[in-house]
């Protein structure tokens, strides 16, 4: 089966060809950080129309790098949500076109569980059942996936994405957008125990997340001490990053022992963070956890994972009308 996906949940515009829902054919991405690194974070009416600029081209160039046209295609799958609605409709529309024109299967896919089969595209993929930690700069969840295309919601953010918060720390740093990159090169010359800030700890006892309050303490510490130098923005940086891993890790790893799964799948724009792998993984070995972490250009957005949940999903005899509609708030699992 082959089959184009396309991606258009935020402001990345992908289409991604792959063969038998595993083996990718092509995938093209074309980034938008350029535009919207003046505002320090994503402005969705410059990215609706952007997506409008360059989507038709992104799949030519994906259906060409893979050699194919559309008449070779088995079925068509896109991004329905969650993202933003003027994006995701870019996407929709196209997908819906394509499959419309050339009586092609449509399936919609969301875009969390396109994270979560980007590490189905690995020579080591997860086996079921396993725990998959989504985070983004838009989400930030804990999903028990027990079977194939089944989940389960285990945890989720109270307030801030983690990436959403890597954004704005950098903002308040001047360190520029998108955030999690730009931090992580900055952390590298700073002290990780140069600053305390605080874990977030649920009342409840909950496998939640909350990465408000370190967000805010964050500011405070910078509105105190004034003018930074840049040996005290790289400290204030490592030591924010150290304390978002830290709270990652310590939840995933106690989310995972508690529901007694044995492997766990890292994905999404922040599982680019190369001190959470390095970290997320330590903690794996130490209790006998096995984990599964794509590639950084599969971690974040792209077509190709969007194709491959879009496979399965048709494969599993899933099937779309063409009203399909943008669900912006779409839920995985509840």
């Amino acid at each position: 089966m082959i089959v184009l996906g396309i991606e258009s949940s935020c402001d990345e515009t992908a289409a991604a060809v792959l063969a038998d829902g595993r083996r990718v054919l092509s995938n093209v991405v074309a980034s938008q950080d350029a535009i919207h690194a003046p505002y320090g974070g994503v402005v969705p009416e410059l990215a609706s129309r952007r997506h409008l600029e360059v989507i038709v081209p992104v799949v030519r160039k994906a259906l060409a790098a893979a050699s194919l046209g559309l008449t070779d295609l088995d079925g068509v799958a896109v991004t329905q949500g969650p993202g933003l609605v003027g994006s995701l409709l870019v996407g929709c529309a196209v997908a819906k076109s394509l499959a419309y024109v050339h009586a092609l299967p449509l399936v919609g896919v969301n875009h969390l569980e396109g994270h979560i089969y980007a590490s189905f595209l690995t020579d080591d993929p997860p086996e079921h059942p396993f725990l998959a930690l989504v985070v983004s700069g838009g989400h930030t969840a804990l999903y028990h996936a027990r079977a194939p295309l089944t989940y389960a919601l285990v945890g989720q953010t109270r307030d801030d994405a983690a990436g959403e918060a890597f954004d704005k720390v950098a903002k308040l740093l001047g360190l520029g957008f998108p955030g999690g990159p730009v931090i992580e090169r900055t952390a590298v010359e700073g002290d990780p125990k140069a600053i305390t800030f605080p874990l977030a700890q649920m009342s409840d006892g909950g496998a939640d997340f909350s990465f408000s309050g370190v967000k805010t303490s964050v500011s405070l510490h910078v509105k105190r001490r004034g003018p930074l130098g840049r040996a005290e923005i790289a400290d204030i940086a490592a030591s924010f990053q150290a304390t978002v891993v830290k709270m990652l890790v310590r939840k995933t790893v106690k989310a995972a022992l508690h529901h007694g799964i044995k492997r766990i799948v890292l994905t999404g724009g922040v599982a680019a963070n190369g001190p959470l792998r390095a970290g997320l993984e330590a903690a794996a070995i130490e209790h006998g956890l096995r984990l599964h972490v794509p590639p950084r250009h599969l971690c974040t957005d792209n077509a190709a994972m969007i194709t491959a949940a879009g496979s399965a999903r048709l494969a599993a005899g899933e099937r779309a009308s063409l009203n399909l509609n943008a669900a912006p708030d779409l839920p995985l699992a509840s």
